[in-house]
C-alpha cells in the first residue's frame, strides 16, 4: 500500500533506529545530503536519525511530534484513511496493522518481523505456490484476541478485491491468493495461490483484525474511532482528544516485543505556522523544515539540530480524471506539457541547498537500480501545451481561454496548509497552466482537510503524491490497473501485463516489466506526473534518538527516545 502524502506533509516512513548528539546551541546546516543520489550513490548519506543503542538511552521521558492531520478516518487500508500522517500515527501503536510480517532496512531490504511471523517459506510446484507462515505464539491484539490463521484469512478476504463494497486502496497480490487456512495449528498459516506472487513482502505487511469483517465496519467504522482494542504494538492509546486534536500514547503492558524506553508519546495536529511556533517554544520535539519559509524560521532554534536526507516521495501532478474538464485526456496531456518542472522545484527548494534532476517515475526513486524515466512529454512549454489542445479541437475564446464546444478548460488547484512556500509553489504551477490558455484558480484548504479531501476525491488537481517503495510490483497495480487506480484509467492489455508480471521471480525482470507498464500508461492516460521527489529535512530536539530521515527503514519505536548526556 502506497500512502498519499502532500508536498508539505510528513513522509510515510520517518522513524528508525537512529543517531544523535548531546549538546545545545543553534541548528546548523550541512551539504552532506544536498544532492539527490542516483543508482551509483551511497544511500547511507541520505539517512540521518541519530542512531543509538538502547543502552545509550535514558529510561523514560516524553516525545511530542506534529502531524498535518489526525483522522478523521483511522483505517489505513481504506482510501479515506490512506495517508502518510495516519501511517506515522499508527506505527508505535499498531505494528500489527502497519508492519505485519515484514520490516525494511534503510535500503529497502525486507526481513521477517519476528514479533509476528517467525518463519515465511514459499514453494512452487507445477506452477502453483504454497506459502507456509509460522506466527509468533505470543502475538495477540490488545483485547486478547489471538493473531492467528483466522487473522490472515480475514486479511485476505477483506483486501482481495472480490467484494466491491469494500473500499480498499488496492487488492495487490491478495487477488492472486486462492486460499488461506490453518496448518498444523491456528498459529501456522498455509497460503495457496492461483499464480506465484513476488515479492513475498507484498503480502501480509499488515493485518486486518478478524473483528473487522464487514464492508460497513471497514469503510466507516474507523471514522472518528481509533479502535485501540484491535491494535498491537509497543505503545497503546492513552487518550484521543478530537477537540484538542491530540493523541497521547503510553507503553503497552500487553506487548510481547522489546519494551519502549519512553514513558509517553504525543502526536499533535498542527498547521505549518503553528508547528514552527510550537518547536521554537519547546512544545514539540521535531518540525518539518522542507520549505524555505519554515527552514528560515526554524534555523537557529536553541537545542536543535538539522537531520536531512532523501524524501521517499513522488508526485506533484495528482489529477482527478473523474472530474471535468480533466475527464478529457487532451486537458491532462496539456497540463503535463505546460509544466516547467525545474522552475517549480526552484520555488519549492530554493534556499534549501538541494539539487535534483527531473524524475520520471511514480513507483521508484532515481537512486533505484530498477529506475527508468517514464515522463510522457518531451516537448514542454505553453506553446506546446496550446498545440495539444488545438489538435484536440480546442480554440481560444474572447478571454484567451482554450475551450471546446463552448466549455472552457477551467479548473482549480487545491492547496493545503498555510505555508507560504507551498502556496508559492501552487501559484507557480497556476501561472504556467494559465500561460497555456487554461483558466486555473486555487482552492485553499487546511492541512487537517488533506485526508478527507484527497480520500474522497473532492479535488480536480493537487500538488500531492505518494510514498515510494523499493519495489514497483505493488505500485504498478495500485496506480495503473484499471480496476484499482483511483482514476479508473487503463485497459485490458495493461491489466494482463500487470497480472502476469507479479509471477516473475527475478527482481530485475519484474521491476523492468512494471516500469514498462508505467511508461505505456503515462503516454496514453496522463493521470499522475512527477514534478519532484525532494529532500527530507527535519529540525530535531538535540538528544532525540533513532528518529528522523530514515529512507525505507521501518521505525523501531522501542528505541525512539532521549540519549544519555
Amino acid at each position: 500500500m502506497k500512502n498519499r502524502t502532500k508536498i508539505g506533509g510528513i513522509a510515510a516512513v520517518v522513524a528508525a533506529l537512529a543517531l544523535t548528539a548531546c549538546g545545545g546551541g543553534g541548528a546548523s546546516t550541512t551539504a552532506e545530503s544536498a544532492k539527490a543520489q542516483d543508482a551509483s550513490g551511497d544511500l547511507s548519506k541520505l539517512v540521518s536519525v541519530n542512531a543509538k543503542k538502547a543502552g545509550d538511552l535514558k529510561q523514560g521521558g516524553t516525545v511530542t511530534l506534529p502531524l498535518g492531520n489526525i483522522g478523521p478516518d483511522f483505517n489505513g487500508f481504506s482510501n479515506a484513511g490512506n495517508s502518510s500522517d495516519n501511517t506515522e500515527l499508527h506505527y508505535p501503536i499498531d505494528e500489527a496493522g502497519y508492519v505485519g510480517c515484514w520490516k525494511l532496512d534503510f535500503d529497502g531490504t525486507a526481513s521477517l518481523n519476528k514479533n509476528f511471523c517467525e518463519d515465511f517459506k514459499s514453494e512452487v510446484k507445477n506452477g502453483k505456490q504454497t506459502i507456509t507462515i509460522k506466527i509468533n505464539p505470543k502475538a495477540a491484539y490488545n483485547d486478547g484476541t489471538p493473531i492467528n490463521a483466522s487473522t490472515f484469512e480475514n486479511t485476505w478476504k477483506m483486501l482481495n478485491g472480490k467484494n466491491k463494497d469494500i473500499d480498499i486502496v488496492t487488492s495487490g497480490a491478495y487477488e492472486f491468493i486462492d486460499s488461506v487456512k490453518a496448518g498444523s495449528s491456528d498459529k501456522e498459516v498455509v497460503v495457496t495461490t492461483t499464480q506465484p506472487v513476488y515479492p513475498l513482502s507484498d503480502i501480509f505487511g499488515g493485518f486486518v483484525p478478524q473483528a473487522v469483517n464487514t464492508p460497513a465496519l471497514f469503510n466507516t467504522g474507523f471514522t472518528g474511532e481509533m479502535h485501540p482494542e484491535w491494535m498491537a504494538g509497543p505503545f497503546k492509546v492513552d487518550k484521543y482528544d478530537s477537540a484538542a486534536k491530540t493523541v497521547s500514547l503510553v507503553p503497552n503492558d500487553k506487548w510481547w516485543g522489546d519494551k519502549p524506553v519512553l514513558d509517553k508519546v504525543i502526536f499533535r495536529q498542527l498547521e505549518a505556522s503553528a508547528e514552527i511556533a510550537a518547536f521554537k517554544n519547546g512544545e514539540i520535539d521535531m518540525a518539518d523544515g522542507r520549505t524555505l519559509t519554515k527552514y528560515k524560521q526554524l534555523e537557529g532554534t536553541k537545542n536543535a539540530e538539522v537531520r536531512r536526507g532523501q524524501r521517499l516521495f513522488a508526485g506533484g501532478l495528482n489529477l482527478n480524471a473523474l472530474k471535468a474538464p480533466l475527464t478529457d485526456v487532451a486537458v491532462r496531456k496539456a497540463i503535463f506539457t505546460a509544466v516547467d518542472r525545474p522552475a517549480i522545484r526552484a520555488v519549492r527548494f530554493g534556499g534549501l541547498n538541494w539539487q535534483e534532476n527531473n524524475s520520471g517515475s511514480m513507483m521508484l526513486m532515481p537512486f533505484s537500480k530498477y529506475y527508468q524515466d517514464n515522463y510522457p512529454v518531451k516537448e514542454t512549454g505553453a506553446d506546446a501545451a496550446k498545440k495539444v489542445l488545438t489538435e484536440a479541437g480546442y480554440t481560444a475564446n474572447a478571454k484567451g481561454i482554450m475551450e471546446k464546444n463552448g466549455v472552457p478548460a477551467s479548473f482549480k488547484i487545491t492547496n493545503f496548509g498555510d505555508d507560504p512556500t507551498g502556496l508559492a509553489t501552487v501559484q507557480t504551477l497556476q501561472k504556467q497552466l494559465q500561460a497555456a490558455g487554461m483558466e486555473v484558480g486555487i482552492d485553499q484548504r487546511g492541512d487537517a482537510d488533506f485526508g478527507k479531501v484527497v480520500g474522497s476525491r473532492d479535488f480536480q488537481l493537487t500538488i500531492s503524491g505518494y510514498g515510494v517503495g523499493a519495489d514497483a510490483t505493488g505500485a504498478v497495480k495500485q496506480y495503473y490497473d484499471s480496476a484499482t487506480n483511483e482514476n479508473r484509467l487503463g485497459d485490458a492489455e495493461l491489466d494482463k501485463t500487470i497480472k502476469d508480471l507479479a509471477s516473475i521471480q527475478d527482481d530485475a525482470q519484474r521491476n523492468k516489466a512494471a516500469m514498462d507498464v508505467e511508461k505505456k500508461h503515462m503516454e496514453k492516460y496522463f493521470s499522475m506526473g512527477v514534478i519532484m521527489n525532494g529532500p527530507q529535512i527535519y529540525f530535531a530536539r538535540t538528544g532525540l534518538a533513532n528518529y528522523g530521515a530514515a529512507l525505507f527503514q521501518t521505525p523501531d519505536w522501542s528505541v525512539v527516545g532521549w540519549q544519555k548526556s
